[in-house]
């Protein structure tokens, strides 16, 4: 049966349930059951991909993991190392917020912290590109996402291998496409209110809003409507599927 994969980018006592976490969000996005997507966690410098033979396209989740990193752990390089060999894999592959930054450097690109973002809403308007992109069909002009990062690509620097498919006010680069099949979104496409608390929850010390308006931004997400980021997912895996049709779900 065709599949997608969802890898993990976690590590640490709370890597598991956080992965867990991640992989349901993705399964709720897109509209699939875990009969369809199996998770695989990189947690480890010995921990492989494996055999790619039935799967029709990967998705990769965030990671606390940061590009800008002055010095990278044995375990940052090996998931470099990993990312590299999957994009270079010729499957669709979709990234998630800390890939975004790592395709970027990975192209020769320059990664730094002039447009972090708090969690919690952010405003996303499709460039001319984005209009016509097979992931963003139907999209409306702007659209809101949920998101939270601390570094993010230099706009002035964008590798030319790249397409920038949306932009945005607090922002300026938070869509891309590298080839054909292969993308990246500096937000959460996976997430809607609920998984954004529950991430809030899992990394309420790192960084990513100042403390004090933990309350005010969760009680603010349920009135932000993420339909649009979410189709972006059940977009992509109907067409990972659609390009590997046998015995695949209709999404």
């Amino acid at each position: 049966m065709s599949k997608l994969l969802f890898l993990s980018l976690r590590q640490g006592e709370l890597a598991p349930e956080i992965a867990r976490a991640e992989y349901h969000d993705v399964l709720n996005a897109a509209g699939l059951s875990e009969v369809d997507v199996e998770l695989k966690i990189l947690d480890r410098v010995d921990e492989e991909v494996g055999s790619l033979e039935a799967i029709s396209g990967i998705i990769i989740g965030g990671s606390s993991l940061n590009v800008s990193n002055a010095e990278y752990s044995p375990w940052q390089r090996h998931i470099s190392e990993v990312l590299a060999g999957v994009v270079e894999s010729g499957l669709p592959v979709f990234f998630v917020c800390f890939g975004i930054s790592w395709l970027v450097d990975h192209l020769g690109g320059t990664v730094g912290h002039t447009h972090p973002e708090n969690s919690g809403p952010t405003s996303v308007a499709l460039t001319a590109a984005g209009r016509h992109d097979r992931l963003l069909r139907g999209a409306t002009e702007r659209f809101t996402a949920l998101t939270g990062h601390t570094e993010n690509p230099d706009v002035d620097s964008l590798p030319e291998a790249l397409t920038v498919l949306a932009t945005g006010p607090t922002c300026p680069v938070q869509m891309v496409r590298y080839g054909d099949h292969v993308w990246a979104t500096q937000f959460h496409a996976e997430m809607d209110a609920a998984a954004m608390h529950t991430r809030m929850d899992f990394f309420y010390n790192y960084g990513y809003f100042p403390a004090e308006d933990y309350a005010r931004i969760v009680a603010d997400l349920p009135n932000h409507d993420v339909a649009w980021a979410n189709a972006i997912l059940r977009n992509f895996a109907q067409y990972c599927f659609d390009r590997s049709p046998a015995h695949a779900p209709k999404v």
